[in-house]
């Protein structure tokens, strides 16, 4: 049965949110994305903290920006700056699909270099979004410092993160592949390397650059 099967209006759709049920809970979010309201905000910005399925957050971060970026933003600024982990890390993720660059700097340091890897990959990827013409250095040289942390997935969003600003990170990233820390030498070249190879797969450019290290070097990768 549709949520307007059951008769949901909008009160309705506030308190499914609540839901104990994730397939009514994103029902409710679909409604409140489908005919966005100013109230249905906080109440979305409050969800995203506490969500515990991943469907359901995505849901709610579309419906955050099927609204007004002057209704969504400051609440999205506020989250950022809170105690919980995931609202942070939901908070910069939905700034980064909304992609409004008013939100740049809330962007901070602390947050780019936050001990929990989820909150960090999510101000990495809106980072990138967000960055101010001209800002790109600036934010590399704030990225590099966090080369060789956590498992491959977070080393692959960093990655990633440099790679999307483009060659502007090249000084940054060699400084980094002499680095006293062999982790960071080898994210560093395994990075240079997808940036001058864009096909070239994470965990081969991982491998190439563990030879390289092994051996001493400090690359490029590969010569």
């Amino acid at each position: 049965m549709t949520m307007a099967g059951q008769g949901t209006d909008a009160l309705g759709a506030l308190r499914h949110l609540e839901d104990g049920r994730a397939s009514v809970r994103l029902r409710a979010a679909l409604v409140m994305g489908t005919a966005p309201e100013a109230r249905f905000v906080d109440k979305l910005i409050e969800r995203c903290a506490i969500e515990p399925e991943f469907f359901v957050r995505d849901m709610l971060t579309w419906a955050l920006a099927r609204h007004p970026v002057s209704v969504t933003l400051p609440g999205l600024l506020r989250e950022v700056r809170s105690e919980r982990a995931q609202a942070r890390s939901q908070a910069l993720h939905t700034m980064s699909k909304i992609g409004d660059r008013q939100a740049w700097p809330a962007i901070t340091r602390e947050l780019l270099c936050d001990a929990d890897d989820e909150v960090a990959r999510s101000a990495w990827r809106a980072a990138v979004v967000l960055v101010p013409d001209g800002e790109e250095s600036g934010l590399a040289a704030v990225l590099v410092t966090q080369l060789g942390r956590g498992g491959r997935e977070t080393q692959l969003s960093l990655s990633r993160a440099l790679v999307a600003l483009g060659e502007v990170v090249l000084p940054a990233l060699r400084a980094a592949t002499t680095a006293a820390d062999r982790r960071v030498r080898t994210h560093a070249l395994a990075t240079e390397r997808l940036l001058r190879d864009p096909d070239a797969g994470f965990e081969s450019a991982i491998e190439e650059a563990k030879r390289v290290v092994a051996l001493g070097g400090s690359g490029p990768a590969g010569q």
